[in-house]
């Protein structure tokens, strides 16, 4: 099982930053479409990292990578960046499945709305991280990331905004490397609906009230 993860600090740019660590007891089978650690595979840890919204690095696999190295996890993992404090990260059981979301929706958009310059836009992050207590084969690995993006944009719908998703967001989803695989991954399946459940509850408790971002706060 993927424990709740560790709220820690790293020193950087004069600053004591958020981040969370989340170290599983054996390797495990994920899915993500995070900067560092992407795609299908094994993998031992994940960090979600809060960045002020002035972010500008172009090597942010690198950077989540060094962060790794400063806390002695080893092996492969993934890594994602968020302008959130993810010290305030939303947690949602159901049926087993377990869901953290750390939630910034300062900047909504539709997933098909028309190409504009991204000068000056404020950037909002929603990041998942999901645990499933049974093996998913590939295909099932896929399409739960897709049921927990509907359910994402399930619970935007629900809080009145105008969009799906923000620009980075980023989704990884975890479960046991061996036993019975589960071919399904959808929002009817055994595991994918309560999946569904938990992460439209995550966001949806994020609530209306504007979150602001981590560094912003440093200057109040």
């Amino acid at each position: 099982m993927l424990s709740d993860p560790l709220l820690t600090t790293r020193r950087e740019d004069g600053w004591d930053i958020p981040l969370l660590v989340w170290r599983a007891r054996r390797p495990l089978r994920a899915v993500s479409s995070a900067p560092l650690g992407g795609g299908i595979g094994v993998r031992r840890w994940v960090l979600n990292a809060t960045v002020p919204m002035s972010y500008d690095r172009e090597d942010p696999a690198a950077h989540l990578g060094e962060m790794a190295r400063r806390l002695g996890l080893d092996g492969p993992g993934v890594g994602l960046l968020t302008g959130v404090d993810v010290g305030e990260v939303l947690t949602r059981t159901d049926t087993g499945v377990r869901v953290w979301a750390t939630v910034g929706l300062g900047t909504p958009i539709p997933a098909a709305a028309p190409a504009t310059p991204a000068v000056g836009q404020r950037v909002g992050t929603v990041n998942i991280v999901a645990w499933v207590p049974a093996r998913l084969g590939d295909a099932a690995l896929v399409n739960a990331v897709a049921t927990a993006t509907e359910a994402k944009a399930q619970a935007i719908a629900g809080l009145g905004l105008p969009g799906t998703g923000t620009p980075t967001d980023a989704v990884t989803v975890l479960c046991p490397p061996t036993g019975p695989v589960s071919a399904y991954g959808g929002p009817r399946s055994e595991w994918g609906a309560p999946l569904a459940r938990a992460v439209h509850a995550a966001v949806l408790a994020v609530g209306t009230g504007t979150v602001v971002p981590w560094s912003d706060r440093l200057r109040v």
